[in-house]
């Protein structure tokens, strides 16, 4: 079969970091025929070679190229590419990993759409990784129409043929930034660029040593000459305009701006960060026109506008009021409706734990000078943020706890301007409500509600909680697709997480009463404190004595009423004894799991009766009785038996 996907992976020096990358290339769902992994090893130093010898030797799929240390991971790339086989490349660093499907999925996402390059959702453990690019698949992506630029690692499938015929390969040598020239260009002169964002494809790993090369500190001159390169591809392949000043205020946003920003640039040595402002201003002065920071939004306008006109005191110290600034998102409600979560939230952003307020009568206003000192800089973009609020919006998104993949739901929200002080200024609140469909979460384990603040300036996020208690009671876990999930607030913070696939005591099903059990004839109707749509279709397992028999049931929502009723028809002829009772939630598995109800039916007599079962405890608190009255009891005799010897 011919190879389809060539994976390249340089590698210097990963320890066991590299593991979970080379479980994740022997997991991919692809015929193992159809794809092959190329590790470059860049002259490492520790055990890795001889690992990489090793897995080459046993699988066929896996290569190894030896060479050098060349400094950087160019010429280890290039190299991979040169010895490709597949029809498109993709690049793995050697301490992230692929989702199973990623190889396949992208694969055939490619080639059904023509693409020269394929961009696979992204999740970031402990690391940025793009957001809004992957709210949605985009088949036939460009600059113009996505957000691609928001997206320059090179973490990404290529076509082999596409690279070779515009003769696309990295900057090599000891520098920065090799990855932003060599995707800038590639979506630039692409004849498509497709987004797959329905599956997270590739996991970005931050080190637990935080050893990864890209977050070890940099020269500030060595690092901004290489970014220039990256300008030079913006401006060699697209004519000055709109579309290069949005290219451009992504470095101008991301590479520069963001690090002069609150707690980024306050970290760092005075020094250094003096060092780094210097050649950030030089280069916003050479390269970039009024238009491009003109784009951004309004505390980014501001510290790039004290950054042109060389400010740095005044920089540190809007960074210094920024740093206090913060989102927050109260939960309003949550409860089951037909199968759904729904969930109710109000977010606005605080000061220093208060709300923050705006003027009440703000206009909009271009900011044409540097402001003359901070006072009026926090003055400038409060007006700016109240008169930009119609474009403030709110998100959801549940995130993986394990993988940290994350997955936006469906929003609807509302502006709300509070008045404060006289009505002179206001609160910009935004109020919520989201709609989970939990069958639609693609793992079990445990997701944490997200909320996504966008509001002038900011984009941050925090998560939903902490829960008013006496306002929203611990909710019943639901039934979806087999699987159950469970809302709960966390312990101590009190924010919202899911829990799914839960079993055992945690769905809840202890809870039950004889008095939410009912026989009608051959009929068993029992209210459980579950949620599911209506129809929804369950198992019962009915136990006495070795006998076992089984049942189909279903679950329906109870009007009016928290939980579901259970309904099901008792086995035909249920002989007489004591019958234990338990429910499978997924009636298709091939390993159906039974969870145990606390009743009993007790048949004989031509009729059947609901009867409680002692509880494990009380059954051992009975053995332990007796054994100590038998212990006693033997002590007692001893004496006696050995006196009549």
């Amino acid at each position: 079969m011919p190879v389809k996907v060539s994976v390249i992976i340089p590698v210097y020096n990963p320890g066991i970091y590299i593991e979970d990358c080379v479980s994740s290339l022997q997991r991919q769902s692809l015929p193992p025929d159809s794809y092959e992994a190329i590790f470059v090893d860049d002259g490492s130093t520790d055990g890795t070679p001889a690992r990489l010898d090793r897995l080459a030797a046993e699988d066929p799929r896996m290569r190894v190229i030896h060479q050098e240390n060349s400094g950087w991971s160019g010429k280890p790339r290039n190299v991979g590419i040169d010895a490709a086989r597949g029809e498109f490349v993709m690049f793995v660093d050697n301490d992230d990993y692929l989702g199973d499907e990623a190889l396949e999925r992208m694969y055939a996402y490619g080639v059904a759409n023509g693409a020269d390059v394929v961009v696979g959702k992204m999740a970031g453990k402990n690391r940025g990784v793009p957001v809004e690019l992957f709210r949605r698949n985009h088949p036939r992506a460009t600059v113009r129409n996505a957000p691609l630029i928001d997206s320059l690692t090179p973490h990404k499938m290529f076509r082999r043929a596409f690279l070779d015929d515009i003769g696309l390969r990295f900057p090599e040598g000891r520098r920065r930034l090799e990855d932003h020239v060599f995707v800038a260009e590639a979506y630039l002169r692409a004849a498509n660029v497709s987004v797959l964002s329905d599956y997270v494809c590739y996991y970005h790993i931050r080190r637990d040593d935080a050893s990864n090369a890209g977050f070890q500190r940099f020269d500030p001159v060595g690092y901004f000459k290489n970014l220039r390169e990256a300008l030079d591809v913006v401006e060699r392949y697209t004519e000055p305009g709109p579309v290069r000043d949005r290219l451009f205020r992504r470095w101008l946003r991301v590479e520069m701006v963001e690090r002069l920003r609150a707690r980024r640039l306050l970290g760092l040595p005075d020094d250094y960060r003096r060092e780094l402002f210097a050649e950030i201003h030089q280069v916003v002065v050479e390269r970039f026109g009024p238009a491009v920071a003109a784009g951004l939004q309004p505390t980014q306008q501001v510290v790039a506008s004290l950054t042109a006109a060389d400010r740095y005191d005044d920089v540190v110290a809007f960074a210094e009021w920024e740093a206090g600034l913060a989102p927050v998102a109260a939960p309003t409600g949550v409860e089951w409706e037909g199968g759904s979560l729904c969930l109710g939230f109000i977010a606005e952003y605080v000061s220093a734990g208060v709300p923050m307020t705006f003027p009440a009568d703000a206009a909009p206003a271009p900011l044409t000078d540097a402001p003359k000192n901070v006072e009026e800089a926090v003055a400038w973009v409060g007006a700016q943020t109240a008169a930009r609020f119609d474009q403030a919006t709110a998100d959801l998104l549940l995130r993986e706890r394990a993988s940290s993949a994350q997955y936006f739901q469906p929003v609807e929200f509302t502006r709300e301007t509070v008045p404060v002080d006289d009505g002179e200024r206001v609160r910009l609140v935004l109020r919520a409500t989201a709609g989970v469909d939990p069958g639609t979460l693609p793992g079990d384990g445990t997701w944490d509600a997200v909320v996504r603040v966008r509001l002038g300036g900011w984009t941050k996020e925090c998560r939903l909680g902490p829960a008013p208690r006496a306002d929203l009671p611990e909710p019943y876990a639901g039934v979806a697709a087999g699987r159950a999930f469970l809302p709960y607030w966390t312990e101590p913070h009190g924010n919202l997480s899911l829990d799914v696939a839960v079993r055992g005591g945690r769905l809840g099903l202890g809870r039950v009463r004889r008095s939410d059990v009912t026989v009608s004839g051959a009929r068993l109707r029992v209210r459980v404190p579950l949620h599911a749509a209506d129809g929804t279709g369950v198992r019962l397992r009915f136990s006495s004595g070795g006998r076992t028999l089984y049942a189909p049931g279903t679950l329906a929502d109870e009007p009016q009423r928290p939980g579901s009723r259970l309904e099901a028809a008792l086995p035909p002829g249920l002989p007489r004894g004591m019958w234990r009772v338990a429910l499978c939630l997924d009636p298709d598995a091939a390993e159906p799991r039974f969870e145990g109800l606390p009743f009993a039916l007790r048949t004989g007599g031509g009729g059947v009766l609901v009867v409680p079962i002692p509880r494990p405890g009380a059954v051992r608190k009975l053995v332990r009785r007796a054994r100590r009255m038998l212990g006693a009891a033997r002590r007692r005799m001893t004496p006696l038996i050995a006196g009549r010897r």
